[in-house]
């Protein structure tokens, strides 16, 4: 028996643009604040998360306390992943993000590294040595990452020592490339930016002991802004799925 396409196509034609409309009624772009320690990690979830659900990120990287002070003059972001908890506890505390809505994505690790292979030991004994001229390190009034190197420093007794070779970056991003492009032989950086699937990916480093400095909880919230969106909410729960928290760990973080 032969079956006449044309008696059939209307409605095959109705019901796959059904399903087309409904899947672009469902996708949506969500406005993602990210502190630039966690530019790497982000940029794999995004992949999967646009395949899995169908919204997009549309990102923006810099340092967390410059992100604060860019939302809290009306930039258009619906979501905020923080380099610290407190910067997240504290747009909560002044009315800027959706009630109930921050977590922490992940906990941070601090490297001292080297661009130079073999040159940063296992315990970091070249930190105090000074035979280097440049130490980086990321901002410490808008970098969490760069306030806990200043830590680091503290506790070592280097402060003073080492005060007149800090080379500041204005975030993480920029305290790795002082280093990558061989302006400071050491930094203090992100160990997502050196690490992958349980090693450092280039040059030499030491990871820094977490009892030198405070804890680098990372927070995740959904801003004012991001309220009505469901891209915003279905980020925030894909955050902590785990398919994010495999890639999340291969970057060195912890849950």
């Amino acid at each position: 028996m032969t079956i006449r396409a044309s008696r059939f196509a209307p409605t095959c034609l109705a019901s796959l643009l059904a399903v087309f409309a409904f899947g672009c009624a469902q996708a949506d772009e969500v406005q993602v604040a990210v502190a630039a320690n966690f530019t790497a990690p982000i940029q794999a979830i995004a992949a999967d998360f646009e395949k899995d659900t169908g919204h997009k990120l549309v990102t923006a990287f810099g340092a967390t306390g410059q992100f604060y002070t860019q939302i809290k003059n009306g930039a258009p972001f619906e979501v905020f992943l923080s380099a610290d908890d407190t910067t997240a506890q504290k747009l909560e505390a002044e009315g800027d993000t959706v009630k109930g809505s921050r977590f922490t994505y992940a906990i941070g690790t601090l490297a001292l590294w080297s661009a130079k292979a073999g040159y940063v030991d296992a315990k970091g004994n070249v930190l105090s040595d000074n035979t280097y001229q440049h130490l980086s390190i990321a901002n410490p009034k808008a970098a969490p990452y760069g306030l806990a190197a200043t830590q680091v420093l503290a506790k070592k007794g280097l402060a003073d020592k080492v005060k007149d070779k800090l080379v500041e970056g204005q975030n993480i991003t920029q305290a790795y490339q002082f280093v990558s492009t061989g302006n400071a032989e050491l930094g203090f950086v992100a160990l997502s930016q050196i690490y992958k699937d349980g090693k450092i990916t280039s040059g030499s480093a030491w990871i820094v002991p977490a009892d030198l400095h405070d804890p680098i909880k990372q927070d995740a919230v959904i801003l004012n802004k991001g309220k009505d969106n469901p891209a915003a909410k279905a980020l925030v729960e894909y955050l902590k799925g785990p398919k994010a928290a495999a890639i999340i760990k291969s970057y060195g973080y912890q849950i």
